[in-house]
């Protein structure tokens, strides 16, 4: 038995798609082609606002995350018909348009793989694990001494004699899109895989969400100064990040567990302390814990605008190699300690390698003792 409704005069939908609310239930009126049409207002996806999406062509598309759906079938695109919202029928009286409310067709959903990121967290066998981040950018066809990546080396090679495994990403080397602010459309619009990974298999910064989620134990992440703060890389990289942060405040879900992360600023200019700091809290936000002394630097200061005399001095200084390679330990036996408290304990093989020791000479460069 049909139950029609009233939506209001004809003269409220002459846009291509409105958003609707009876009682509880929200539906996407459309106006395409001289014909209305009404289809359930939340998307398959994430339930986004489909009424307050756009047309192209007879689809209506999700302003979150692009899905499409026919405005009076509510099917999806070719290809993804299985994959359709209630539609409902709809008729035209009295210069007013009404709506069934109990012809409503069924929501059904396709079978889609999950993105391999999706999967369990849960850490593999194996030994300790270290991923090294270097954001400094550079013409990779011309490349430059960079001092902040070369100070990552020198760490991530004493992580190896540490018997770590070890990988090192560097940003310039991938082509990833800047966060495009789904959280500002809603919070549920930010989703884990981030909305980006999910739509877009050509964007890279998959790399990056595998090692920090999946993969390693230790983070070690470099950055030049750049104008008193981290690398525009850097940047780019923390707001993408931000899909991270956002599981923790909106579906109570911690992604990273046990993880430790450690620093390295090098730069032409001073600052080092609000860098570190601004590393520090973003970090810590995500869930990450960090070691005794957790971050290494040089700088100059301001008025060094000789950046050759610069990559000099951190080409000659043992003392900045030293203390890279003491911030890798650090982190690495801070990650050992967490690991060993952790339920899950049994898992890390440390293959009988040889403690290390912290006994390098005293040295003061930015954090370090």
């Amino acid at each position: 038995m049909a139950s029609w409704h009233d939506l209001g005069p004809l003269t409220q939908f002459t846009r291509p798609a409105s958003p609707v609310q009876v009682g509880k239930l929200r539906l996407a009126v459309t106006s395409v082609g001289g014909r209305h049409g009404v289809i359930s207002g939340a998307c398959n996806h994430v339930g986004g606002p489909l009424g307050e999406g756009r047309c192209e062509g007879e689809y209506l598309v999700c302003p979150w995350h692009g899905w499409k759906y026919h405005v009076r079938t509510g099917k999806g695109e070719p290809g993804f018909e299985v994959d359709a919202v209630p539609s409902y029928p709809v008729r035209e009286e009295g210069g007013h348009l009404w709506v069934d409310l109990d012809g409503a067709t069924p929501r059904t959903k396709g079978d889609h793989p999950p993105h391999p990121l999706a999967r369990r967290v849960e850490r593999a066998p194996g030994p300790l694990r270290v991923v090294g981040i270097s954001t400094t950018n550079m013409d990779l066809k011309n490349p430059r001494y960079s001092t902040s990546e070369a100070l990552l080396e020198a760490a991530m090679d004493h992580a190896r004699e540490l018997q770590a495994e070890t990988r090192t990403i560097r940003l310039a080397e991938l082509s990833f899109r800047a966060c495009e602010g789904y959280y500002s459309k809603s919070a549920r619009a930010c989703t884990w895989p981030c909305s980006i990974t999910q739509m877009d298999p050509d964007d890279q910064l998959d790399r990056v969400y595998e090692a920090l989620v999946h993969w390693a134990d230790v983070y070690l992440l470099a950055t030049p100064i750049r104008w008193g703060a981290p690398s525009a890389l850097y940047s780019k990289m923390v707001e993408r990040l931000n899909c991270i942060q956002n599981q923790v405040t909106i579906a109570n879900r911690v992604l990273l567990k046990d993880k430790v992360a450690a620093f390295i600023i090098t730069g032409g200019q001073d600052n080092v302390q609000a860098v570190a700091g601004q590393l520090m809290v973003f970090f810590g936000e995500l869930g990450c814990h960090f070691p005794q002394f957790p971050f290494v630097a040089h700088s100059r200061g301001w008025s060094a605008e000789d950046m050759e005399r610069n990559v000099e001095e951190v080409q000659g200084s043992a003392e900045l190699r030293d203390g890279a390679r003491m911030l890798a330990a650090r982190a690495v036996q801070a990650a050992e300690r967490l690991l060993a408290q952790a339920p899950e304990a049994g898992r890390l093989v440390r293959g009988g390698r040889k403690a290390h020791h912290l006994d390098l000479p005293a040295r003061r460069e930015g954090g370090e003792p």
